[in-house]
């Protein structure tokens, strides 16, 4: 046992040597993390780096690129959509999710002993989304010079932009918490339970909200109607 953790804490300190031998700017930490899935995390982590703000550009991002791959997808791969735009989807399907992501994570390795704070579970999941976010811009300009026949291409980007996002994401939250890689795979899975029940609360709430005002408003209408007469 002492030599596992004497072993351990070697591993530690040379990891630590090897990573404060460069300094990166904040971008380049992003690049780092995207291009070591293995150890990029784990490197940010000792070095204590990471940017909310370039964390938030990211998700604001994933909300363009989701309007984009919808909205200015090319004619040869038309996808029928709404005429009428609506703006909520794309911000559910970004910003809510994400933040359903962040804070059940949290809540969940919370009670799982999980290290990474909310701060950190929130840039590192974000920097995960890099290879997602790039397919769906990257597709979004191909359809316009790609044929149908030729979708297969697309097919083949949109694999491995949103596996390579599953890896980083495991490898994110695996060192934020510093769990072992089956422990990681329990506690994605009871984030993403977590994520269901607040989505599914969320809902309910919006729709009883959506009924006190109609109420309200049917009853102001009223009292106006009658105070008229």
């Amino acid at each position: 046992m002492q030599a596992d953790f004497v072993q351990s804490r070697q591993a530690g300190f040379v990891r630590y040597y090897r990573i404060a031998m460069y300094e990166l700017t904040p971008v380049q930490w992003v690049a780092h993390a995207i291009t070591h899935p293995v150890e990029g995390f784990e490197d940010m982590r000792w070095k204590k780096s990471g940017s909310l703000k370039i964390a938030f550009f990211i998700i604001c991002m994933l909300f363009l690129a989701n309007i984009a791959n919808e909205r200015l997808y090319g004619f040869n791969h038309y996808v029928p959509y709404d005429k009428i735009f609506n703006v909520v989807p794309y911000i559910v399907k970004s910003f809510v999710v994400f933040g359903a992501w962040t804070v059940g994570n949290w809540a969940v390795c919370t009670l799982l002993d999980g290290e990474g704070t909310m701060k950190n579970i929130c840039i590192y999941s974000a920097y995960a989304l890099v290879p997602y976010v790039t397919q769906l811009l990257v597709n979004t300009l191909l359809s316009h010079f790609l044929i149908r026949d030729e979708a297969v291409f697309i097919s083949i980007i949109t694999i491995i932009g949103t596996g390579w996002s599953a890896i980083l994401l495991f490898s994110a939250i695996r060192s934020v918490h510093q769990y072992s890689a089956a422990k990681t795979i329990f506690a994605i899975a009871l984030t993403i339970g977590a994520m269901l029940i607040m989505l599914f609360l969320l809902i309910l709430l919006l729709s009883l909200i959506q009924q006190v005002a109609i109420f309200f408003s049917t009853l102001f209408m009223e009292i106006t109607y009658r105070i008229r007469d």
